[in-house]
């Protein structure tokens, strides 16, 4: 019997094994970037003048930023504009046990992303690769829930530089009885007001600016496509937001310091729209020792949806090296 499911007169699957797919080693993706790309993105999640070092290449403490590498599996190695759609669905690899996942009907549920090794400003030298893993499939209310890790290396020396953490939702892609997935650890909003906010105003060009960072989907230009997904226009990428509130938290509880930031986890709750003004709360609460483990929340202003949940981000302590910019 064949590993992989098989679409029947339906247009279900058979041969659907859920189980099959826990430990699929996924195929590996080559990525590379310049300092272009590096300046490109800290300007499109709002980096501020004040933040130097992160908006010019000539600055003594010239840095990429930590989340930088979250767009890099979009991009790969283009230096041009690319078929979003078709490269997701000609790269979308069978999973033994599952059916494929259809990109037009998916969604991302939640990202994490944990710094390793900084990144040097840019790739020369490197033969940098993503190396990716099915952590499991799982099946609720009708939809299909993919888990992945995917790890950024230097095959070069073996160095890794990222260690990422995804969650995927194929919407109306489940139902097969497959196993529900393990219960997710919550980061809840202590019962007392943040410690602080980082209130940010998007653009109306914001999502056209951040899709030059690798994610063209049309989703994010085109008002019709994105009526057609059932919102009401084209939408901000939720890697968007989720590095807008990444570069809030740095900026007010880390000094804008990129060598104290260590990880960030965040649930994708609700769309934003290009123009809306985005409100992140944060806690800080006690950590291992050596860190600072701050708990956030996004919030859309003006109706108060929630864009980002079950925040997590984890900060380094302050030092005398790190913290001279």
């Amino acid at each position: 019997m064949s590993l992989y499911p098989v679409k029947n007169a339906s247009g279900r699957y058979d041969n659907v094994d859920f189980i099959k797919a826990a430990g699929h080693q996924l195929p590996s993706v080559k990525v590379s970037y310049l300092r272009r790309d590096v300046l490109l993105f800290a300007a499109s999640i709002g980096v501020k003048k004040e933040e130097l070092h992160f908006l010019y290449e000539l600055h003594p403490s010239f840095a990429v930023f930590p989340t930088f590498s979250s767009n890099l599996a979009f991009k790969r190695t283009s230096q041009d504009v690319f078929d979003f759609i078709e490269r997701m669905i000609s790269s979308n690899a069978p999973i033994p046990g599952a059916p494929p996942f259809d990109p037009q009907r998916s969604v991302d549920g939640e990202r994490g992303l944990e710094v390793i090794s900084p990144l040097p400003v840019d790739s020369s030298g490197l033969d940098l690769e993503i190396q990716g893993k099915v952590i499991g499939v799982y099946d609720k209310g009708g939809n299909m829930i993919l888990e992945g890790e995917n790890t950024l290396v230097d095959t070069n020396t073996g160095k890794i530089y990222t260690r990422f953490t995804n969650m995927a939702f194929g919407i109306g892609q489940g139902g097969y009885g497959g196993p529900r997935g393990p219960k997710r650890k919550g980061y809840p909003p202590p019962d007392r007001s943040p410690d602080a906010v980082y209130v940010y105003k998007t653009f109306p060009e914001q999502a056209l600016l951040y899709r030059l960072c690798g994610d063209y989907n049309p989703l994010h230009a085109d008002e019709e496509f994105g009526r057609k997904a059932g919102f009401k226009g084209s939408i901000l990428q939720g890697l968007g937001t989720w590095n807008i509130a990444a570069h809030g938290i740095l900026l007010e509880l880390g000094g804008s310091d990129p060598l104290r930031f260590k990880s960030i986890t965040a649930r994708f709750a609700s769309v934003v729209y290009p123009g809306e003004i985005l409100e992140t709360r944060m806690w800080r609460t006690e950590g291992i020792v050596g860190n600072i483990d701050v708990i956030f929340q996004t919030v859309v202003q003006g109706d108060g949806r929630i864009a980002l949940s079950n925040g997590l981000c984890v900060l380094k302590a302050a030092s005398h090296t790190s913290s001279k910019l």
